[in-house]
């Protein structure tokens, strides 16, 4: 709440001066936001100011704490493992979140994942368990308490409870041009996962044509940003910037990226890629928890949780505690919804994928209403991509499809054919390969 004698258009004023503001300022600041003192105007104001004047790293700190603690911070103390976490900062086919969470909880960690929903070309992840039938993804805190204590991790969206003030915020920022701000992005991310009570967060900040940032230097930037933040407001962080110049996986949409992830919990098709990415986040996530001495024994770990089925338990026992099938994991292409036109793409001359508009994949997928460009669009969650072509793979007749589509008209998946086909490009020889993790960024030591 604020306290007498607070005035906000100081505090927009100091900012807009390129002046310190101090925790006590942030704090006031962020409580009048949550009790109304503060109106839109002048948090509007207030997030041009820092984007354009910017905030110190203590300023930072301060102001994600300020936003944390805006509404209910969960305690796990009753726990008898380290609950941890990762985010990603948005891309296409990215499925991580489903597989990771169930790993960690077969691990010996504790999972609750405060996810989001897809805006602009990337997927949502609460869009991926919509298309899941009965599951609540956005339960009250008694049911999230209930299931990460029984199953070792759930996947839900924000309650009313969690980081209030960046709910607020956000929607203001979003209508105002003041989005791109590392000092804002990095306290929005934050303010929400720490709230959820982690004593360790993964960072994935992608690079690419899919991504935000289509530059390594802005991608490391937001990097170091979210370590720093992070472990100086109490919960060491360390972010791994990868690559997202291709759908990661072999799928794009919900119900088929949620397949491709049960597919590969239960021993099917693994995708070399995303299990790769997926093994490096959970290795991180669990030398953070101490329950790995170092990357390579977490990766291990990994490869145990997933051959075992363990991991593929703790998920079916995850969708069932929020409301799911309780024979998901055994029946899930029964149980998902499927696309009334399924269409096979094939390139348009026999070659090599040499580079690809990721984004553009995401955009179709959004066209085919896979998608939405506002929060209330509807979303069909049968649509989307399958058997999707990779940078380096050979295509045409006789070799690879660029992709399968899987739409819910002619007419949509026409439209779909002609994007992928502009989407990829094609050649005689096999470009250099990326690496698929980038940078490892941890925050600086004191």
């Amino acid at each position: 709440m604020t306290t007498s004698g607070f005035l906000p258009q100081e505090t927009i004023r100091k900012k807009r001066d390129g002046l310190t503001l101090s925790a006590n300022e942030l704090d006031q600041f962020i409580g009048g936001v949550v009790d109304g003192n503060v109106t839109e105007g002048q948090i509007a104001a207030f997030c041009m100011a820092v984007l354009l004047k910017g905030m110190t790293m203590a300023e930072r700190v301060a102001l994600t704490r300020a936003m944390t603690h805006s509404g209910e911070v969960l305690d796990w103390s009753h726990l008898d493992g380290p609950v941890l976490d990762k985010h990603s900062t948005g891309g296409v086919g990215d499925k991580v979140s489903l597989i990771l969470g169930p790993a960690i909880a077969a691990c010996g960690g504790y999972n609750p994942m405060i996810s989001g929903r897809g805006l602009g070309h990337t997927g949502g992840t609460l869009d991926k368990f919509d298309a899941i039938p009965g599951y609540q993804s956005q339960p009250d805190l008694d049911t999230l308490r209930r299931v990460v204590r029984d199953a070792g991790t759930a996947i839900i969206g924000a309650t009313d409870d969690i980081a209030p003030a960046d709910r607020r915020i956000y929607g203001i920022r979003d209508v105002t041009g003041s989005v791109e701000s590392i000092d804002l992005i990095t306290a929005s991310i934050l303010s929400k996962k720490l709230a959820a009570g982690l004593d360790g967060l993964v960072m994935d900040v992608k690079v690419g044509s899919g991504a935000f940032a289509s530059k390594l230097e802005d991608a490391v930037a937001l990097a170091e940003s979210i370590t720093e933040v992070g472990t100086g407001a109490g919960t060491p962080t360390v972010a791994l910037v990868t690559d997202m110049n291709e759908v990661l996986g072999t799928s794009a949409g919900n119900a088929v990226e949620v397949a491709e992830a049960v597919d590969l919990l239960t021993g099917g098709a693994r995708d070399r890629r995303l299990y790769a990415k997926t093994r490096a986040l959970v290795a991180e996530a669990l030398v953070l928890g101490n329950l790995a001495e170092n990357s390579d024994a977490g990766g291990q770990a990994f490869d145990r949780a997933i051959d075992s089925g363990a991991a593929a338990e703790r998920f079916g026992q995850m969708v069932a505690g929020l409301g799911g099938p309780s024979d998901f994991v055994d029946r899930y292409a029964f149980h998902l919804p499927t696309a009334a036109i399924v269409r096979d793409v094939e390139a348009n001359r026999a070659g090599i994928v040499t580079s690809i508009d990721t984004r553009a994949i995401g955009i179709a997928i959004v066209t085919m209403g896979g998608g939405r460009t506002r929060p209330q669009d509807a979303i069909d969650h049968a649509v989307g991509l399958t058997d999707i072509a990779g940078i380096g793979h050979r295509v045409g007749p006789g070799d690879r499809l660029l992709a399968r589509v899987h739409a819910s008209s002619e007419a949509s998946a026409e439209r779909t054919v002609e994007a992928l086909h502009q989407a990829f490009t094609i050649g005689d020889e096999a470009p250099a390969k990326r690496p698929l993790i980038a940078k490892r960024v941890t925050a600086p030591t004191p």
